[in-house]
């Protein structure tokens, strides 16, 4: 069973290191600092973006962040620890967090490269909608 709790401004370090993981983990190009990514964290709480905890046996497993204004909603950043993969936990927290959210529908996205992560969102019924793409000389 995975609990989800939504966070606050007190979590914002904890969440900046996730994401810190998220961003290795899927070579994305950002080149934040860890206290730039703590004020983007806090920035997004301050917005449309609520940030929540997926927990575990006491133990906070992932996280996700959510703009919950738009329609329909956008799932922005998924991320569940290096440690707790492939145990269920991904999915468990995806439902769960469907849950809360009162949702049946999210918009996501993936990096081209991140076929781990592609192979995930399509195993929970998430399919292709657009390409984006870039030039870059």
């Amino acid at each position: 069973m995975v609990d989800v709790s939504i966070c606050t401004s007190d979590d914002v370090i904890e969440l900046a290191i996730l994401n810190q993981m998220l961003i290795e983990d899927e070579r994305a190009e950002n080149t934040m600092s860890l206290p730039q990514l703590e004020q983007r964290m806090l920035d997004f709480l301050s917005s449309d973006y609520k940030a929540f905890f997926f927990s575990a046996e006491g133990k906070h497993v992932g996280y996700a962040l959510v703009n919950t204004t738009t329609t329909p909603l956008y799932l922005r950043q998924f991320f569940i620890c290096r440690e707790y993969r492939r145990l269920g936990y991904g999915k468990k927290s995806f439902t769960a967090l469907l849950d809360l959210l009162q949702t049946t529908e999210l918009d996501i996205d993936v990096y081209a490269w991140n076929h781990t992560g592609i192979a995930f969102w399509k195993s929970l019924g998430f399919f292709e909608r657009c390409y984006n793409m870039r030039y870059k000389k």
